[in-house]
């Protein structure tokens, strides 16, 4: 059995219904030109888009 890879266990977490969930962009610099309601938007987790499932699940070996 493969290890998981470690970097795949940080980024992204895994719901009970097999949702994979991830933090949305825009999080790290530049936030005083963004507005209040943006920022509190983009704080919550999103979740990952069908083309990218496959690839992050074969990662995590789950």
């Amino acid at each position: 059995m493969a290890k998981t890879r470690k970097a795949i266990s940080k980024r992204f977490k895994f719901t009970r219904n097999g949702k994979i969930m991830r933090r949305a962009v825009g999080q790290d610099h530049y936030l005083s030109k963004q507005t209040s309601k943006k920022r509190r938007r983009i704080r919550k987790l999103v979740e990952v888009s069908p083309s990218e499932i496959k690839a992050i699940k074969k990662m995590a070996q789950r």
